[in-house]
């Protein structure tokens, strides 16, 4: 049950997503505006397009959380497993998990490693310009 849901739900958000069903979408708003008139603007004819809308939008709702969900639990994992079968560190797995609170303080450790890390490259180009390498690298890498 579970995989045929999973490919419904994929299936429609991919044709929702469409630009065929936008242009539809919007052909169905005009001929609803333009009979208007035929039907006095009445509250039936508006009834029918707040209805519809209203029907759609829920159904689509969760249709699309379902596709999300999946596509967010997928990426975690394909990230987890680089993480793992990398050099990173593996405190960084599972970090969908951690409170808010958690998450900013690993952040803030992100970015001061990106500091150093930049300071690090800094402090190496000007050394590298110092002793004239510079003009080296940039003639090699043509």
């Amino acid at each position: 049950m579970d995989q045929l849901f999973a490919r419904f739900a994929n299936r429609i958000a991919h044709i929702a997503g469409s630009p065929i069903t936008f242009l539809a979408c919007v052909a169905i708003v005009v001929a609803w505006a333009i009979s208007g008139p035929f039907f006095g603007f009445s509250e039936t004819w508006q009834l029918l397009i707040n209805t519809g809308t209203t029907i759609v939008t829920f159904l689509m709702v969760f249709l699309i959380q379902n596709t999300q969900n999946r596509d967010g639990v997928a990426l975690q994992t394909k990230l987890d497993e680089l993480i793992r079968s990398s050099d990173a560190q593996d405190e960084f797995m599972g970090i969908e998990k951690l409170t808010d609170q958690e998450l900013s303080v690993l952040h803030q450790k992100c970015e001061a490693a990106a500091r150093k890390s930049h300071a690090t490259l800094e402090r190496t180009r000007a050394e590298r310009r110092r002793r004239g390498h510079e003009r080296e690298d940039s003639e090699a890498a043509k």
